[in-house]
This record gives structure tokens, C-alpha cells and sequence, in this order.
């Protein structure tokens, strides 16, 4: 694969990014991709390493070394066939996903992985720019009629990949646009929505209909889970998907946010983070957000360190935020993982983002244990966190006695993940849910993806609950793979 020596020969190639003072100033991409030619290097590194561990790492399972080599003999085209057989939205994941593949690098035991993330997002968008890109619609048609309820990552692919399979596919979606949380949860500045709407017009010409602003199911009318999107302004019942299809698929996310429930919870100021992120994404999208939460020139404190916190971070940024400061309850872990004994698997190591970069401080260990109001024109606006350090022993969390503090915080965002999809959707339909809230539908070996309805199945965050962009891919690509084969008696979709 590659050079053959490749991997002695040339250094990791990394991404450029534009510097923290320019890209604070828009709410553009600011990662440059490889050039040709050092993205010919980076996949010559590529090992004849006889097993490829990092198909494997890979959730959607990308072909990686047969790319690699394409790209190091100059067959872009090629390449981006061989990435587009397992992957429906490489441009997605080369910006946004967090890269397992190179954790299961052979390279990577005791070197620098080859750049995989960075070689797939120069294929993709070199496809793109060349226009080999093009709608596959299907040469039969079936006659079989598909509803996908969620325009995520999960449903987009689920829907591609039955329309490609000659079934009619709609797909509902309860915000005003295409795309899920990839649409109102992740910043423009990680993922423009333009990258998503050339997606959508690429289905729309292989058949695939979308049906914006409908709500399928129920939603609440209050409460975590409401505050994740806008409610739409129609309703349809289950019982009126399932008369008109032949089988409902459920790709919705894992909305209902983890809460903080301490004194001063309720108070002007403290929000949920995707109460906070998508309404600048409207905005970004040119609508106009009435009462817009804002961390200009406000002290703002993040509580959870993944992803969605650091999107915070970096939106808070974009705002003009005075300080940021970063709250995790974990201790901090190691800046190097302990390779020989975690590889080829993901590894608990200290991970600095783009955002991070920007300007914040973290700290770890730390429990937050009240909202604090200010006084006379501040009343019922928080004004403090007040927290404390924490030390684990055998699992177990304890208040470090003496280490409590209190810092200042006119806005706090709850950024902790995400426990379970909204319970109304799925009871409306009548799906049995697992132990942890979300659809309860088989394991993929044994012919998953089902639920207990007939005719209804589930993928994505809403049955396996929250995860990466790439999971909810594959899962949307197996899924289709379950409805097609319910529908015709067998499938030939690929994985």
C-alpha cells in the first residue's frame, strides 16, 4: 500500500488552520486541506502492515489502505469511489469526525498514524471540485414506500442508500431545514451547511422527498427535550405514516440533554448547550432569533468537556465572551495514552481542540454544587458558580474537604451529553426502549435495526444512543439494509 517504504521515508502531513485571531472574526471553516502532493506523502506512509487494523477502527469500516493507495499513484477518482462504497458523506466526517481510525493505525504503535481523516477529506472535496460527485438514481423502481422520520446523518444515509435501491423514500424532518443536528448542533465553523444542502440536492435528484417542518409524534411542551429544536408547526400521527408506508424508520436524534439539578438551577442565564448552539447557526443562516442567548462580553462557564462543550467554547469566542472557563468532573487524563497497552482502540488522552486553542481555561475534578443570583438589578440572573474539587477512589467521586470556590459566571452552559431520545416521540409509536431510554431494536448480528412494531425500525443515536457522525452512517447504511430486505425478501446494499 502506498510507497513501500513510505513510512520511513515521510512525516505526518497535518491540515492547515487559518490562525485563532483571523477565524475568530467570521463563522467560516478555517481547516485548509492537504494539496495534492502532500497528500500523495501523507498516504504514502501507508504500511504494507498485511492486517489493516484501521478498517476495523473505522465504524463504517472505509476501505482506507485501498484509498491511500489510489491517492499515492494519483488516481483521485478511483479514490473516491473506493471511500464512497462504505461512506455516504465522507465530507462530514473528514472535518467533523474525531478519527478512530488513526488510533488503530499500525503506524501509530510507535510513530505518527498516517493522516487518514486529512487524505479523505482531500478525496471528497476534490471530487466535489472536479464534479465526479453526481446523483445515482435507481434504474427500477420497486414500488415499496419508505418514511425516514429524522434528516440526521442516520436518516440521510438510510434514505440514500433505499433510494438507491429503487424505493420511494420520504423523509420527515420537525425543523424548518435538512440535516439534524449536523444542521443545528454543529458550529459553521466546523461544518458549513453548504457541504449538507449540496447533499440534500444530490438525493433530491436521486428521488428522495423531504418534508421540512412536520412533526411526527409528540414532542414537549416543556422541559429537556423541548429546548433541543423549534417545534414544528404540523403534526403527523404513527398511525398515519404506517398506513401510507410500507415500513417507518426512526433516525432521530438523542435529545434530551443531561441536566444539573442544584440550587439555582432555575435561574436567567444558566441554559442547556444546544438551547444556546443552534440559535446561532439560524443566524448564521441569515433567520432572525428573537432574544438570542449571547455570551458577548459576558464571564461564561462550560460544564462537560466533549465535543458539544468545546463547540461552546468556540462559539462563545465568536461572540466576544470576556473569560471562558471549561468545568470536567473526570480527573485530567495523561497527554500521551500508553500505547502498547490501549492500541488498536481508542485511547483516554488529553485532547485539545481547535476551540480550546482559541482561548479557555479547563479544569478537571471539578463538581459544580450551586447557581448563585446577583443582587438589585441582577436578581434572578446568575452571577456565580460556586464548585469544588473532587477525587475518585475505587469509582467512586468524594468532595476534596476545604477545596470549595467560587467563580464568576453570567452565563452557564450544561454541555453533559445526552441521556435519551424524547420519550413522546417514541411512545407515540409504541417501541419497546432498552434500560437507558433509547429503541430497544436486536443487535446488528442478529438482524438488529427492528423494533417491536411491525413494519418499524430504528437507527442512529435513537437506538443506540449518543455517538459520533460516523456511527450514525453506518447505522443509517445497515439500517437500509434491514427495511430493504424486510420489503423485498433479500438486499444487495452493500455495507
Amino acid at each position: 500500500m502506498g510507497k513501500t517504504t513510505g513510512f520511513m521515508e515521510f512525516e505526518r502531513q497535518e491540515e492547515s488552520y487559518e490562525a485563532p485571531a483571523v477565524r475568530l472574526k467570521n463563522w467560516k471553516e478555517f481547516v485548509h486541506q492537504l494539496p495534492d502532493d502532500k497528500a500523495k506523502l501523507q498516504s504514502g506512509r501507508c504500511m504494507d502492515c498485511g492486517i489493516p487494523f484501521c478498517n476495523n477502527g473505522c465504524p463504517v469500516n472505509n476501505v482506507i489502505p485501498d484509498f491511500n493507495d489510489l491517492v499515492w499513484r494519483g488516481q483521485w477518482r478511483e479514490a473516491l469511489d473506493v471511500l464512497h462504497s462504505t461512506n455516504n458523506f465522507p465530507e462530514f466526517t473528514g472535518r467533523i469526525c474525531p478519527a478512530p481510525c488513526e488510533s488503530a493505525c499500525t503506524l501509530g504503535i510507535n510513530a505518527a498514524p498516517v493522516g487518514i481523516k486529512s487524505i479523505e477529506h482531500a478525496i471528497i472535496d476534490k471530487g466535489w471540485e472536479m464534479g465526479w460527485v453526481q446523483p445515482q438514481p435507481a434504474a427500477h423502481r420497486t414500488g415499496k414506500r419508505v418514511a425516514v422520520v429524522g434528516s440526521g446523518p442516520a436518516g440521510l444515509a438510510a434514505a440514500q442508500q433505499l433510494a438507491r435501491a429503487g424505493h420511494d423514500v420520504t423523509v420527515f424532518e420537525k425543523n424548518d431545514r435538512v440535516g439534524g443536528l449536523l444542521r443545528y448542533g454543529i458550529p459553521d465553523f466546523k461544518l458549513e451547511k453548504s457541504h449538507v444542502d449540496r447533499r440534500v440536492e444530490q438525493m433530491r435528484a436521486e428521488g428522495v422527498r423531504f418534508e421540512t417542518g412536520i412533526l411526527v409524534g409528540q414532542m414537549p411542551a416543556e422541559g429537556p427535550g423541548a429546548t433541543v429544536t423549534n417545534l414544528a408547526a404540523q403534526q403527523r400521527s404513527p398511525q398515519q405514516l404506517l398506513g401510507e408506508f410500507d415500513a417507518v424508520l426512526l433516525t432521530g436524534g438523542s435529545e434530551h440533554p443531561r441536566d444539573l439539578p442544584v440550587p439555582g438551577r432555575e435561574l436567567d442565564g444558566v441554559h442547556f448547550a444546544m438551547e444556546f448552539l443552534p440559535q446561532q447557526n439560524r443566524v448564521n443562516a441569515g433567520d432572525k432569533v428573537k432574544g438570542q442567548i449571547l455570551a458577548t462580553g459576558k464571564h461564561v462557564v462550560v460544564i462537560g468537556g466533549g465535543d458539544t462543550g468545546s463547540d461552546c467554547v468556540g462559539t462563545s469566542n465568536r461572540h466576544g465572551a470576556a473569560s471562558v472557563t471549561q468545568f470536567e468532573l473526570l480527573p485530567q487524563p495523561p497527554e500521551q495514552e500508553n500505547k502498547p497497552l490501549v492500541w488498536p482502540y481508542w485511547p483516554i488522552k488529553l485532547r485539545t481542540s481547535s476551540s480550546h486553542e482559541e482561548g479557555c481555561s479547563r479544569d478537571w475534578s471539578v463538581a459544580t454544587k450551586s447557581f448563585v443570583p446577583g443582587t438589585g438589578k441582577d436578581k434572578g440572573k446568575v452571577k456565580q458558580v460556586q464548585a469544588c474539587r473532587v477525587e475518585w477512589k475505587d469509582g467512586r467521586m468524594q468532595e476534596v474537604p476545604g477545596s470549595e470556590f467560587m467563580l464568576q459566571a453570567d452565563l452557564v452552559l450544561l454541555a453533559m451529553g445526552f441521556v435519551h431520545p424524547v420519550a413522546p416521540v417514541l411512545e407515540a409509536f409504541g417501541v419497546q426502549r432498552d434500560a437507558r431510554g433509547n429503541v430497544s431494536a436486536g443487535t446488528e448480528d442478529a438482524g438488529g435495526y427492528a423494533t417491536n412494531v411491525p413494519k418499524v425500525f430504528a437507527a442512529g443515536d435513537m437506538r443506540r444512543g449518543q455517538s459520533l457522525v460516523v456511527w450514525a452512517i453506518r447505522e443509517g447504511r445497515q439500517a437500509a439494509r434491514e427495511v430493504d430486505r424486510f420489503l423485498m425478501g433479500s438486499t444487495e446494499l452493500p455495507r
